[in-house]
């Protein structure tokens, strides 16, 4: 689960973070009195979308050399303006894809006297097993950019689970970043600091950029990105809390009432497997004969009859799938939960595009029984390679 940039930076306050001071404000009504409550003279006015890449956006509505999503103002008139500009227009980078994300909320931040911008983020890192820090003195930079043209300059310090952010880990991450005085002594209680609120409050991804220090020589958490591990939430009803569904694919957020593992993508065949493994090849096959997938979904090993219907009717709401495949191998999941979850929801919600269903495993012939006796219009295949060149073609043809 992602939450918006204001909400983390109040996380990350909470564990004792540097973070200027700053307002949300959803309307225009709000903004006079969010901006006069902050000393300026400098206002940051920053759109609050679930996307990177927002100070070089651009909004749909407005002409491609306007200002992006993060303005500098120097005027309690210019950041009024610039929320005006901003609030309710629809914010296109390159994360967000050529739809964009319309601006529901903005932040006003005061601003800051920047001397060095630099780059902070913890995250898990399967490779060393471990929660690592990933750090760079090139801040303020796109970091696949920094890996790509100078990995030199990206440095990674395992933290060990048993020990936690140690001072040792600290001052090789201050050494990394090319901290000295006061700044030094701030980053290396920073650092601890944001290490706990990683661990406690299980998230997947901590990402600051930049981390800036000041003229003054003091350090300060001027952007942050935080994502929480979804299967550790019910720990957290605080964070549960933050979630924006607005902000979410609506056939996602269907999807998580019925415990399904639903991601919408941006093909045009729809996809029903059981498995993650089994998904994954049934996506690539499909690319292999020349088509896209429109979502990854599994509906696991104990779905129901219930519970695959919502899967059948969360595919055929997406307007732009042309042809649906139903690829199921029957271990624990049944082949006929399958085929009477897929009837059930043909009859609920109508069949307008081809559908290819290939069936293996445990009741398979319970399942292909109840899908020929249905008096559905299905195309049956008897493995993965066929179902996949079957409904490619039929979408094609």
């Amino acid at each position: 689960m992602n939450i918006h940039e204001y909400q983390a930076k109040q996380i990350l306050k909470d564990f004792g973070a540097p973070i200027a001071e700053g307002a949300a404000i959803t309307s225009l009504d709000q903004a006079q009195g969010a901006i006069r409550s902050l000393p300026g003279p400098v206002w940051v006015v920053k759109s609050q979308i679930h996307a990177g890449g927002r100070g070089k956006g651009t909004f749909k509505e407005l002409d491609a050399d306007a200002k992006g999503g993060v303005r500098v103002s120097f005027s309690q008139g210019e950041a009024l303006a610039n929320i005006a500009e901003m609030l309710g227009r629809t914010l296109v980078t390159k994360q967000t894809g050529p739809a964009g994300k319309q601006v529901n909320q903005i932040y006003i931040e005061d601003g800051a006297e920047i001397d060095r911008e630099l780059y902070l983020s913890i995250l898990v890192d399967r490779e060393r097993g471990k929660t690592s820090f990933v750090v760079s003195t090139e801040g303020g930079m796109d970091i696949e950019a920094v890996a790509e043209e100078s990995p030199e300059l990206i440095h990674s310090v395992g933290i060990s689970a048993r020990a936690g952010c140690t001072n040792s880990d600290a001052d090789t991450l201050a050494d990394a970043l090319k901290l000295d005085g006061t700044a030094r002594d701030q980053a290396i209680i920073l650092f601890k600091n944001l290490y706990t609120a990683f661990t406690e409050k299980d998230m997947s991804l901590l990402e600051i950029n930049p981390l800036i220090v000041t003229k003054s020589n003091d350090v300060q958490v001027l952007d942050a990105k935080v994502s929480f591990d979804d299967n550790a939430l019910f720990r957290h009803p605080d964070m549960m809390a933050l979630r924006d569904e607005t902000e979410e694919d609506q056939k996602e957020i269907e999807a998580s009432k019925y415990d399904l593992a639903y991601i919408a993508l941006d093909g045009e065949i729809g996809c029903m497997v059981n498995g993650a493994g089994l998904a994954m090849a049934t996506m690539d096959i499909i690319k292999l004969y020349g088509a896209n997938p429109a979502n990854f979904l599994d509906v696991g090993g104990g779905a129901t009859t219930g519970k695959v219907t919502a899967a059948f009717k969360i595919i055929t709401s997406d307007p732009s799938v042309k042809g649906i495949l139903v690829n199921i191998f029957g271990g624990i999941m049944r082949c006929d939960v399958i085929a009477e979850g897929v009837v059930q929801a043909v009859k609920d919600v109508g069949l307008t595009v081809p559908l290819v269903v290939r069936l293996e495993g445990t009741k398979v012939d319970e399942g292909k029984a109840i899908i020929n006796e249905s008096g559905l219009n299905v195309i049956t295949a008897d493995d993965l390679d066929d179902a996949a060149q079957k409904i490619v073609a039929a979408v094609k043809g």
